[in-house]
């Protein structure tokens, strides 16, 4: 799941993606350990997707008003004296 994914679904979403992840990843290691499951990258992956969910709910638990990508925050602009 790319970052772009994430950032865009709501908190209570996370949530439940969070529990997935963190279910399949609990999955994958007893299937690579068993030899069931070739591909190991897989493991990784899931470890990503983790880790990415984890950082947009602490970025939005820190700073809870983040600006959206499209909005620039602008200072005010200084008076000129003539």
């Amino acid at each position: 799941m790319e970052l772009k994914e994430i950032r865009k679904k709501g908190d209570e979403e996370l949530k439940k993606n969070l529990a997935e992840q963190r279910e399949k990843l609990r999955e994958f290691r007893f299937k690579v350990s068993t030899k069931q499951h070739k591909i190991v990258s897989d493991v990784r992956k899931v470890k990503r997707t983790i880790s990415r969910i984890l950082t947009v709910m602490q970025e939005r638990k820190l700073n809870p008003v983040m600006p959206k990508k499209e909005e620039k925050v602008v200072a005010p602009a200084e008076k000129k004296e003539s």
